[in-house]
């Protein structure tokens, strides 16, 4: 039973419109390009940058109703969910990749998770890489006791969540020519896309390798309005080897970055983004007296 008095999302007091600062970037202003940082990791302490865009939508749908959601060991999204659950008192399950994990001490970030209240259940990978099909997300939702669950998919990726997203790209509406995002499932590109008017472009960095996201974007946009919106591309050039690959030259290009702005760079997603758009500079990408912004999605996991 639903309680009347279950707190939304809007209890959670967002900060919203999310900041936009201009940082000074001698690899940006010797090509004649501004940068701009929009600072979605300061929405909220705990439901962080696009985490909150696509968790809010859901939790109003969800209406007090447990949460069942996916995600790897070291997942963001497991992580702000199990937050959001804590914050606003409705139960969550996360379905974690890998069940050979659940015999073994839970890892950080797993831990958090829990601390939160999430109850978590491990699944085998075969298992887990059909979660989207019918009967394969049944057994699932079944052997976790969460038949009567709302489901959210992973990385929060879903038409309510685009939509959700949407309002990023209507925030940036004639502030920069560009704006980037990392992407891991391709819902935030396709809701900011989808937010901007004619004459701006999103550009999304993935963060997973193998070249799956503009059928995925394309296909979330589809679910969420009924086509392709806006003008976007991807650059796959960046994934550093895939999700959570952090080898030692992208760790530096973070550090220089942290010490040349005084700002954390959270070394999964927005250290990609940034080492992404600082090649393109150097390659010419944007034009002279173009303003690129970078969507900070999220901070240094402590």
């Amino acid at each position: 039973m639903i309680s009347p008095d279950t707190p939304g999302p809007a209890a959670l007091r967002p900060r919203l419109p999310s900041p936009l600062q201009e940082v000074v970037d001698g690899r940006f202003e010797r090509r004649g390009v501004r940068l701009l940082l929009k600072r979605d990791d300061l929405i909220h302490p705990e439901l962080i940058g696009n985490k909150w865009r696509k968790l809010g939508p859901n939790l109003a749908a969800a209406a007090g109703r447990t949460i069942v959601t996916f995600g790897g060991a070291w997942s963001n999204h497991l992580r702000a969910t199990a937050a959001a659950g804590r914050l606003l008192g409705i139960p969550t399950i996360g379905v974690v990749r890998g069940d050979e994990l659940a015999g073994r001490p839970l890892n950080p970030s797993l831990a958090r998770c829990t601390a939160d209240g999430m109850r978590l259940h491990f699944v085998d990978r075969s298992t887990y890489r059909r979660k989207s099909e019918r009967p394969a997300l049944a057994g699932i939702l079944r052997a976790a006791d969460a038949e009567e669950a709302y489901v959210v998919p992973e990385g929060g990726s879903n038409a309510e969540a685009v939509r959700g997203c949407r309002a990023l790209g209507a925030e940036l509406r004639g502030r920069a020519e560009a704006v980037a995002v990392a992407c891991g499932t391709g819902g935030t590109l396709a809701g900011l896309a989808a937010g901007l008017p004619p004459g701006q472009r999103a550009l999304g960095v993935p963060v997973l390798a193998g070249g799956f996201l503009t059928a995925q974007t394309e296909a979330l946009q589809h679910e969420a309005f009924g086509g392709r919106r806006g003008t976007w591309s991807l650059d796959d050039r960046f994934h550093f080897g895939g999700y959570a690959r952090v080898p030692a030259e992208l760790d530096a290009f973070a550090a220089d970055f942290e010490q040349r702005h005084g700002l954390p760079v959270e070394r999964l997603y927005v250290a990609k983004l940034l080492y992404g758009l600082v090649t393109l500079a150097g390659e010419g990408a944007f034009p002279r007296g173009t303003a690129v912004a970078a969507v900070v999605t999220g901070r240094p996991f402590s």
